[in-house]
């Protein structure tokens, strides 16, 4: 009975991403208790009384708010859910990390006019079920109750029957659930201490010699820092919260399946980054803010097919060209179902990328699209899919039956990260991947409210909700009002509630390509994260720096294949020859390949001097390249292949970035000269002298000073003091007995403008001093 059970469980769950939340767990009758129908109330709290009071209307909108503008929600609520035997009481708290300050919806009329609103209607909340540790909830109360909840047994998915205006019966699903959220490091969340503690938990990141993450010295190779720039409780990829800014486009085909009401696709797709954002916090430590959201509702601007490859590549166009909001990635929701086994598809590692950083998601319910968004945003951020390696036992997932998010496993709607998806995303950002992920957004569009974690007018702190305070800034801060003698309460430059001291390291560098950032000594947040500017040069000269990360072609032979690059000749003989054994890319027919330029030939096929029997990352297409040549008394092995990811990126080819000459890099299959990428664009700078030789130029064309200098161009002097104890006089560096002599100057000029009289002397500093200092 229990196998016949199994099977009805999996025929169901295979159609839920199609057909919606009712096909997710129901068995139409098979299984007693799948699916009932409930009518939820809102509890009220008495102003005089620790009692509830039970209200059938479910809407959470303050009443009181102005007319003509967007609705405004409560920050909390409760609700009481009863089901399957249970009284689940569901106290929620608006998600004010959902949308943007400069958040904008707009949508194509009828007669393709376009219509622009800043803002949105605001309803969207996580939560917990009372009294349960280890519960969680995501749900939106725009129209009715729509989302899902866990009481960590099962599963429930929630939503609304009938009209807006009744929004009484609602139909509820339950599936079991098993261990939905563990945590991938210990300390992650602010949100639970008793699974902090846990040892699932702290499993999550230890590797097979039994050390953590942060013990192993990949974290730190490399890293060097004077013994002035002392880190105090530093945080790492892990521990520091990343936040993805996402925008949403909504295809015609979305549209019409939720009855062409703009209102209502609007909202399905705020519940469905709602719930996404409520995985991706509590597993990877990550926030997704939304920062605009595009709706088709005339018809689609680009061509929507079954081919979600196709449509992926088309939609990305757009994006270069037609939207222009900051953003780490556009992603698209679409009405329709792909042809193809998955229900999405995204560039691998493209976030924060303007022309790969995007994926597409096909049609289902708040809870299985939600999950889809998981896997697509999932592949953005350096999360891959193989079955091999899955089949191999090397990343097994730990729950069979439900699966995990970014594996073709389990009988269930997937609902957590492997632990080598983990990895996978702690590695791209150890990389120097993602780096635009560590930059908090300034503020949030909610209004003003303390308790939110942003400092906003009126508040002189906010750390937070009472759990995050209790972790820190308690002391420092309470009411978002600092307490005696504290300057700030939270932020990596806030260390006992006093301000870190200018050059402290609050983030280091994760590679050769990234710039530490340091405090400034005057706000308690850590600078937001930006890398060196492409073509600097990188391990020990062999490599060019490009999009935050070492270019070489040995790092990526062994990256790819296990070995170092093939000697030069290689590259020579095969890649001018323009066959799959060796060519410059595929021809604009796509049956034949490009021979390379005598100057492109190190841009082309990527060759290397052995070769495993298949890629560690894609999957290989095509005849492995194995030929050996007698070349000047030496036999060269000359070995590649073509290894494609799902978006259809050949690993195969030399990466841009890669340096092929003196002065020289690889850009789409060229050698150009390295002048090409503008390095001297920052002030202060030219080709020979870059941020007037005491700075690094950013991705950002600003420099980034050394110790000890500041300014625009860094060419102004300003030393750092030297830390000391707390009773001990601050102290500069330098050479005392210049500063003697510069003070003893400085005095006798003082003293005989005043016997003078103050007959117009000047004196001019040469020596720029802090503004505390003397």
């Amino acid at each position: 009975m229990l196998a016949v059970r199994c099977l009805l469980f999996a025929a169901a769950c295979a159609r839920c991403a199609v057909t919606g939340l009712e096909e997710w767990v129901s068995l139409e009758g098979r299984l007693p208790s799948a699916k009932v129908v409930v009518q939820p109330k809102r509890l009220l709290q008495q102003i005089h009384s620790p009692e509830e009071l039970l209200h059938s209307r479910l809407d959470t909108r303050v009443k009181n708010y102005t007319a003509g503008v967007q609705p405004v929600h409560l920050s909390q609520s409760s609700f009481l859910v009863e089901a399957f035997g249970s009284s689940f009481i569901l106290d929620l708290e608006l998600n004010h990390n959902l949308l943007s300050t400069d958040y904008v919806e707009r949508h194509y009329d009828n007669d393709g006019q376009l219509s622009q609103n800043m803002g949105g209607e605001h309803c969207y909340y996580h939560g917990c079920v009372r009294g349960l540790p280890g519960s969680w909830a995501a749900l939106s109360t725009c129209h009715g109750l729509q989302g899902m909840f866990s009481d960590g047994n099962f599963s429930y998915g929630i939503e609304p029957v009938g009209s807006e205006e009744e929004q009484k019966d609602h139909i509820l699903y339950r599936m079991p659930d098993i261990d939905l959220f563990p945590l991938p490091c210990p300390g992650c969340s602010v949100n639970s201490t008793e699974r902090q503690t846990g040892s699932h938990s702290e499993g999550m990141l230890n590797d097979k010699d039994g050390r953590s993450e942060e013990e192993k010295p990949v974290f730190t190779k490399g890293l060097r820092r004077s013994k002035r720039q002392v880190r105090r409780g530093q945080r790492t990829v892990q521990t520091e919260t990343k936040y993805i800014e996402l925008m949403v486009v909504n295809d015609h085909e979305l549209f019409v399946q939720l009855r062409r009401s703009t209102t209502q696709t609007k909202n399905f797709a705020k519940a469905v980054v709602n719930m996404a954002d409520a995985i991706y916090k509590e597993q990877l430590n990550t926030r997704i803010i939304l920062v605009a959201m595009e709706t088709w509702s005339s018809e689609n601007r680009v061509s929507v097919g079954d081919d979600a490859l196709l449509t992926l590549r088309d939609f990305m166009k757009y994006r270069k060209e037609s939207i222009k909001e900051r953003c780490d990635a556009v992603h698209l929701f679409s009405g329709r179902t792909f042809m193809s086994s998955r229900s999405e598809a995204a560039y691998i590692g493209g976030i924060c990328s303007l022309t790969r950083g995007g994926g597409i998601n096909e049609f289902g319910s708040v809870g299985p699209m939600a999950i889809t968004l998981g896997q697509s945003l999932g592949q953005n951020i350096g999360m891959q899919r193989s079955k091999d390696r899955t089949a191999a036992g090397d990343c097994r997932c730990p729950d069979p039956w439900l699966g995990c998010i970014m594996e073709d496993t389990g009988y269930y709607l997937p609902r957590k990260f492997s632990r080598c998806s983990i990895d996978e995303y702690l590695r791209f950002l150890q990389q120097g991947g993602g780096s635009c992920l560590f930059n908090k957004p300034s503020k949030l569009l909610d209004p003003s409210e303390c308790g939110n974690g942003y400092v906003e007018l009126g508040e002189e702190c906010d750390c937070g909700s009472l759990v995050e305070c209790a972790q820190s800034g308690a002391n420092c801060c309470k009411k978002c009002t600092l307490t005696h003698n504290a300057m700030c309460s939270d932020g990596l430059c806030c260390r006992d509630c006093k301000y870190e001291l200018r050059g402290v390291t609050c983030r280091d560098a994760f590679n050769d390509c990234d710039i530490p950032e340091t405090c400034t000594g005057d706000s308690s947040q850590c600078p937001h994260n930006v890398h060196k500017l492409d073509g600097y040069m990188c391990e020990a000269g062999q490599g060019r720096c490009y999009g935050g990360r070492c270019k070489t072609r040995d790092g990526q032979c062994r990256t790819l294949w296990g070995y170092n690059s093939a000697d030069r000749f290689c590259y020579e003989k095969l890649n001018s020859e323009g066959t799959e054994m060796g060519n410059c890319g595929p021809d604009s027919s796509g049956q034949g390949w490009v021979q390379c330029n005598k100057q492109d030939v190190l841009c082309g096929l990527l060759l290397c001097t052995n070769l495993t029997a298949k890629p560690r990352f894609g999957e290989l297409q095509g005849k492995l390249t194995s030929l050996t040549f007698h070349h000047q008394n030496r036999y060269l092995d000359c070995r590649g292949g073509h290894a494609v990811l799902d978006d259809g990126l050949d690993l195969g080819y030399v990466e841009d970035g890669t340096p092929c000459g003196p002065n020289m890099m690889c850009l789409e299959r060229r050698c150009l000269l390295v002048t090409t990428f503008n390095l001297s664009s920052c002030p202060g700078s030219s080709f020979s002298r870059i941020c007037s030789h005491h700075g690094t130029c950013s991705n950002e064309m600003k420099c980034i000073c050394d110790p000890d200098y500041t300014g625009k161009d860094c060419s102004v002097f300003d030393p750092i003091p030297i830390p000391t104890s707390p009773d001990s006089p601050e102290k500069y560096r330098g050479p005392s007995g210049t500063s003697i002599i510069i003070g003893s100057v400085a005095g006798a000029i003082l003293v005989a403008a005043i016997v003078l009289g103050g007959t117009g002397w000047g004196f001019k500093n040469i020596r720029r001093g802090r503004s505390s200092g003397g």
